[in-house]
Formats: structure tokens, sequence, C-alpha cells
């Protein structure tokens, strides 16, 4: 530890390395939460539709994509997929397919979380106020879109969050399949400097920083909302 050396790490090194991996790996949490949450309300609906040929399909997803390890699906769909999927986006297919693999795969692997947090929020939801809402002659889709998800929303907002902070962490994982993340800015600036054990230990004061900061308002968020209840 005494022939460590920071001396290298400053704005030019950050600038050149690690804002565009910063860049990526908020960009795709982002994207992924979007992705995730929207496609998994879809199956948190699907399983508690009550019907048989909605509810085992979304069964069968989330309990499949919750029991594989994220970094086999990156692997699985980087390796698996053909080249000429890539090809449906053009230029972009061909210069960014770890990138584009990434997020596709996040999305789907996230939705499965997702899907869990909303079905509970959504079960959450006292049976009384559906019923009230059939009883003024709302539709499924009405009472589901005016009454139940949005206090569902609320209710999940902190632990919405929460797996965002962790999606982001997971982030790191794309490093397997060669996309210019954060841990992948890092890596590449203690290359080129022969400082490997520096650049890792400084990702992971960085690492730290952004989660726990990140935790910390989230558990600001929560206290709030408990007040308002």
């Amino acid at each position: 530890m005494t022939g460590l050396d920071f001396s290298f790490y400053n704005w030019e090194v950050i600038s050149n390395f690690v804002l565009k991996g910063l860049y990526f790996s908020v960009m795709l949490t982002v994207v992924a939460t979007i992705g995730g949450v929207f496609f998994g309300t879809l199956l948190a609906l699907m399983r508690l539709s009550g019907k048989k040929w909605l509810d085992a399909p979304a069964a069968i997803y989330v309990n499949g994509m919750r029991s594989i390890p994220l970094v086999m699906v990156i692997l699985w769909f980087f390796l698996l997929v053909p080249a000429s999927f890539y090809g449906l986006f053009g230029s972009m297919g061909a210069n960014y397919r770890s990138e584009i693999s990434a997020v596709i795969t996040f999305i789907a692997f996230e939705a499965a979380y997702f899907s869990e947090i909303m079905r509970a929020g959504i079960q959450s939801i006292p049976r009384g106020q559906v019923n009230a809402g059939q009883a003024v002659g709302m539709t499924y889709g009405q009472n589901m879109k005016l009454i139940i998800l949005p206090q569902a929303f609320r209710n999940m907002l902190p632990v919405l969050l929460t797996q965002t902070i962790i999606l982001f962490q997971d982030t790191s994982l794309v490093y397997a399949i060669g996309a210019y993340d954060l841990l992948k800015g890092f890596d590449t600036m203690g290359k080129q400097y022969g400082r490997t054990v520096e650049a890792y230990l400084i990702a992971a004061v960085v690492y730290f920083v952004l989660c726990y900061s990140l935790s910390w308002l989230v558990k600001r968020l929560h206290k709030k909302i408990a007040i308002i209840r």
C-alpha cells in the first residue's frame, strides 16, 4: 500500500476516461429503469389479471429471469443473438453492439424485478377502493389507471428507487462484453498510466459515494412519504 501513487488523477484524466463511462452508466440506468418499470407493470397486471393464459407466461418469465445471474443473461444475449439483428440499428448497430446489447438485456432483466415490486404495490391498495371504482362504473383499465396505479407508484417509490441504485451498481457487469461503462473508464485509465490498483481503488470510492448519497436521498424521501400518509 505504501507504493500507491494517485498523482496522475486529475481533471484531464477524468474528462478523458471517466466521464464517458459515467455517462453511459447513468444513461443505461435511466433507460433500463424506465423500460423495466413499463414492462414490469405490464407483467404485474398480467399476473394479477386472474386469467391463466396471461398469468402463466408472465410467471414463467419473471421467475425464470430472477433465477439466472444477470452476467449470464448479458453474455447469452451478446453471444447468441446474430449480427443481423444489430443491422436493424444501421451503422450504430455495428459501432455500438455492446451498448445496444446491454440496454436490451437490462430492460428485459429488470422488468422481472420491477414486476414483483409493482405487483406488491398494487396488492397493497385496499380492495375496497377497487370495488368503489367498479361501483361507479369504471372499467378494469380505468380503475387501474386512475385509482390503483397512482397509489401503487407512490407506495413503491422508495423501493423502486432502491432497485434503481442496485441497477446502477449492476451496470459494471457490462464490462464483460466490452461496453464502455464507468468501471471500464477506470480500468482504461489505470492501464494507460500503469496504475491499475489505484484506478480500481478510486472506482470503489466513486461507486460508494454515488450509491451512498442516493441511498440517503431515498431514505429522506421515504420519511416524507410516510409523513404524508
